[in-house]
């Protein structure tokens, strides 16, 4: 735990016959961990802090038995509902009774579109999972962590999007609507699910900025305009992104028997011309020279 999430504390009276598991899936932009232990206390101090910190908030669904969570003065005992901690603050927890069981979703703090003066109010609260956006997110986690385990890389991408959105949205009901924010935080909040729209459908030939702008509701001159402070155009972004999904596999060894043109056509190029031309400015060699350079290093 110490080495792959975050420096901790953990110490037991029951050391003899103590039992814990930890599993996860990568989602892309956010992590699923689930964890079964015997009773433990677990403690992160300001030099565990200092030591490590992923900068995350954690959303965290208890499925069995009773935690409670101390953070930034507050205190809670959670039994099937949610709690929310900070990977950057102090905190402890108590596995109280028998064993243990929550299913954590890890959430890096850019990632989440509401401002952290906001989000702090939730720290160590219980928060429902039977009603509303909370159960519908509840729900959500217990299916993907059973069916998750068999998804491929690009589905769990997807599936990482989802859980995200459902996180916010429950986050936010917890808050109060999330269209009374600020308009600079419902923006941020746009671009995101922007961002995750393009990551799941690079490999639709169609996707253009007015089938996005369409998607979201908005029309293309909004679109273009919340690009504008951003590196790329949002065109741009969408051959950026789809570039480097072909960079990637060309170099893939497992994939070497594939045309490149196959590839190309995966993540959404329609022409050999166009795609071998738009790599070569992009990374200074011809898709086949990059992958020949990649199988024989």
């Amino acid at each position: 735990m110490s080495s792959d999430v975050m420096p901790v504390m953990l110490s037991t009276r029951h050391t003899a016959d103590f039992r814990a598991k930890i599993t996860d899936l990568d989602l892309g932009v956010v992590r699923l961990s689930a964890l079964k232990c015997s009773p433990v206390l677990s403690r992160r101090t300001l030099a565990h802090v200092r030591r490590g910190d992923p900068e995350h908030v954690q959303l965290a669904l208890v499925t069995q038995g009773a935690f409670k969570i101390s953070q930034r003065g507050s205190e809670s005992v959670v039994a099937g509902g949610l709690v929310l901690t900070d990977t950057s603050r102090p905190s402890e927890g108590v596995s109280a009774g028998g064993q243990g069981e929550a299913i954590v979703l890890q959430i890096p703090r850019p990632a989440l579109a509401l401002r952290p003066n906001r989000v702090d109010r939730l720290l160590a609260q219980n928060l429902a999972a039977d009603r509303g956006s909370g159960a519908v997110f509840a729900d959500f986690l217990k299916t993907l962590l059973t069916h998750g385990p068999r998804c491929r890389p690009e589905e769990l991408r997807g599936m990482g999007s989802i859980a995200l959105d459902l996180a916010t949205a429950c986050l936010a009901q917890q808050l109060g609507d999330l269209g009374e924010a600020p308009a600079e935080v419902r923006a941020q909040e746009t671009l995101q699910r922007i961002h995750r729209f393009i990551e799941n459908n690079l490999g639709d030939p169609g996707l253009t900025p007015q089938v996005i702008a369409d998607r979201h509701n908005l029309s293309l001159r909004a679109l273009h305009a919340l690009f504008a402070d951003q590196d790329l155009s949002i065109a741009a972004r969408i051959r950026a992104n789809r570039l480097e999904r072909a960079h990637a596999d060309l170099a893939r060894a497992e994939l070497s028997g594939q045309p490149v043109q196959a590839i190309a056509a995966r993540w959404g190029f329609s022409s050999a011309t166009a795609f071998s031309r738009a790599f070569r400015e992009a990374y200074g060699i011809t898709p086949t020279e990059h992958r020949a350079a990649s199988l024989n290093a």
